[in-house]
């Protein structure tokens, strides 16, 4: 098979794939010309078992990698056995610090056969419950305590320092709360309020309420023990409660 027919018959495989699995993914296509990129993804590849084997012994010249609407990135590859089908790793999250993937498992990736359909639900029903779950616990212990927003609801916690700290979702969310004079870390994702003049930070954080909501999405405030939040800055709804888990290490 030549190298044209073998790269189409992944990027074939993985538009297929996506329009299969659960919740909102896009597929996109890395050749060998993309050398950079691939070395990134490689790096970035969240497996010690049958990925991590093919890709020290065989290093990748082609991927597929699909993005969900929500960060998630899965990498397909090629197998390099007498099998038909291909290989699905986990990606780990960007920018997050080392110390977030201590004590969580690497969600170790798959073989899948060369159907896609079939595929599509053995990826849905194990790496993908798998994947959620490290996923869920690395950005929790990068947050340090800080409850993670969900798509329609920013949680704002008020820090021991005076500060507000939150964690949005996505960019929507972000995007307001930095014309209000929230920073982003750039490594951890998480937006922080100084406490230095209560009254801007009172100002602000009663304007982006009903700019979020706008957008629909909720806001909650969370207090520490001892900590009580301004009382002209008025608390929405309860917080969803945290409950994700993830992994230790990634695979290099």
């Amino acid at each position: 098979m030549h190298d044209h027919d073998t790269s189409e018959r992944l990027a074939s495989y993985a538009d297929v794939l996506v329009g299969e699995l659960p919740d909102t993914w896009t597929s996109s296509h890395l050749t060998a010309d993309d050398k950079d990129d691939l070395a990134e993804l490689t790096d970035r590849i969240w497996d010690l078992d049958l990925v991590a084997v093919s890709l020290a012994e065989h290093p990748l010249q082609q991927a597929a990698v699909l993005s969900r609407s929500d960060g998630a990135q899965l990498v397909l590859i090629d197998r390099h056995d007498e099998r038909d089908g291909f290989l699905l790793a986990a990606v780990a999250p960007r920018a997050l610090p080392d110390e977030a993937y201590r004590a969580v498992p690497e969600p170790n990736g798959i073989a899948l056969a060369d159907d896609p359909f079939l595929s599509a639900e053995q990826v849905a029903g194990d790496l993908l419950v798998r994947y959620d779950r490290a996923l869920a616990q690395v950005r929790q212990n990068a947050l340090g305590g800080i409850q993670p927003s969900q798509p329609d609801r920013v949680v704002l916690t008020w820090q021991p320092d005076g500060s507000v700290a939150t964690a949005p979702a996505d960019d929507r969310a972000g995007g307001i709360l930095a014309a209000h004079g929230f920073v982003q870390d750039p490594h951890s994702g998480i937006y922080r309020l100084n406490g230095d003049d209560t009254q801007a930070q009172a100002r602000a954080l009663r304007e982006i309420g009903p700019q979020l909501d706008a957008l629909g999405i909720g806001t909650a405030l969370q207090h520490p023990a001892g900590r009580h939040a301004p009382t002209s800055v008025p608390a929405s709804k309860p917080p969803v409660p945290a409950s994700r888990r993830t992994p230790t290490s990634r695979a290099r």
